[in-house]
């Protein structure tokens, strides 16, 4: 069911509020707020201008408010902070919010309104698809950073977003400030495309153009700092891809490893491979186990905190595996890793407790350590995972 349309206005409502962040604009604000008062009166939508300045000492404030809009003072630095006290002001129902330094077309704002009369909840623009101009972007970030960063995204989440970094963008106001939107800087823009994927909101693209911002100073934007910003959002944000795979990755490898050494020492060409070989092996196997792990505790604390949303298949598999189950296996385990010993101890009996051959005790030895570590990891995980559980319940 589609909104009214935005020509119909009922009593004083606004209908859309149009965010800037603002830090130091004063060569450029009082264009970018004329153009989007200009965009609005145009349509005759009833709108507003909202810069959310975060401490400007060059009087972009002062322009900003002769120039028509409503300036709100944010303390707490940063772009991410800037924009979430900016949207928490806005009194629009719909929001578009955009970069202060010219370099987006606020003219373009029914373009953006239209998309979410259709029925989406995040319409972002797509610089790619509609142009970067001359010197609006550095090539590092053209063809690197933006491409990479939002490549990691989409197969991270996927999310049908392709520039995962374009400022200027379209939202209804309940919906984003549903996703409890929390960092406070550059990654502020990969954080809401990303909650806006998981939580199933309605996202789409439009075409919009990047020319050269209008700004006498260097930009805000650190290329490394705030591109690792990004990269560490993303990963964060996603336990499947910092813990599990690589955790997967590295068990099997060790289980396949230590099972083909196992029976004795192995050639491959003219590079033998032993007992050292093995206990590397049994390593791999550990800390393999232990990133699954915390896949598995950041994904149920990540849940229970609402930054992921519920998963169905995590659900049904607590129902299955609880407290007592991973207690049994981990006791089993523990046993077996016990009896891996007690036959080592009984194999130096018979050599009446004198030197051993370590290429044979080791093969016992080091298994033994591997299933008792296991088993003890397994009954800590599971009092853990209780106690995450507690308030889920």
């Amino acid at each position: 069911m589609h909104d009214a349309p935005l020509g119909v206005k009922a009593g004083n409502e606004i209908d859309v509020s149009v965010v800037m962040p603002c830090l130091n604009e004063s060569a450029t604000i009082g264009t970018c707020v004329s153009k989007a008062i200009e965009a609005m009166q145009r349509r005759g939508i009833r709108g507003e201008v909202v810069v959310a300045d975060n401490g400007s000492t060059d009087g972009s404030q002062l322009i900003a408010a002769n120039s028509g809009a409503r300036v709100v003072p944010i303390e707490t630095r940063g772009y991410g902070s800037a924009l979430r006290g900016g949207i928490a002001a806005a009194h629009g129902r719909f929001i578009l919010m955009g970069d202060a330094d010219d370099s987006y077309d606020f003219t373009q704002l029914p373009a953006f309104l239209g998309k979410l009369q259709e029925g989406y909840d995040l319409v972002m623009g797509n610089r790619f698809r509609g142009g970067i101009m001359p010197g609006a972007m550095p090539p590092l970030h053209r063809y690197v950073g933006n491409p990479v960063l939002t490549g990691i995204g989409r197969l991270f989440f996927k999310s049908p977003v392709r520039d995962f970094h374009c400022g200027l963008r379209a939202f209804r106001k309940d919906k984003i400030q549903g996703l409890q939107l929390r960092t406070l800087g550059m990654e502020f823009a990969s954080e809401m495309i990303v909650k806006a994927t998981i939580f199933g909101l309605r996202v789409t693209e439009i075409p919009t153009t990047l020319s050269p911002d209008g700004r006498n100073r260097a930009p805000h934007l650190r290329t490394w700092r705030d591109g690792w910003r990004h990269l560490r959002f993303l990963l964060l944000y996603s336990p499947r891809w910092l813990f599990l795979y690589p955790g997967v990755v590295l068990f099997l490898l060790g289980i396949v490893t230590s099972a083909w050494l196992l029976p004795g020492p192995r050639m491959v060409g003219a590079i033998g491979f032993d007992i050292h070989t093995l206990l590397f092996a049994a390593m791999t196997v550990l800390i393999g186990f232990q990133s699954m792990l915390f896949a598995t505790f950041s994904k149920v604390f990540a849940i229970s905190e609402g930054l992921l949303p519920e998963d169905a298949r995590l659900n049904r598999l607590f129902t299955y595996i609880g407290l007592e189950v991973g207690l049994a296996v981990g006791i089993l385990l523990a046993v077996a890793g016990t009896s891996a010993w007690v036959v080592g101890l009984e194999y130096w009996r018979n050599h009446h407790f004198g030197p051993l051959d370590p290429e044979k005790t080791l093969r016992i030895v080091i298994p033994g350590v591997v299933l008792f570590t296991l088993g003890f990891q397994i009954i800590l995980s599971s009092f853990f995972l209780s106690v995450l559980g507690m308030k889920r319940q």
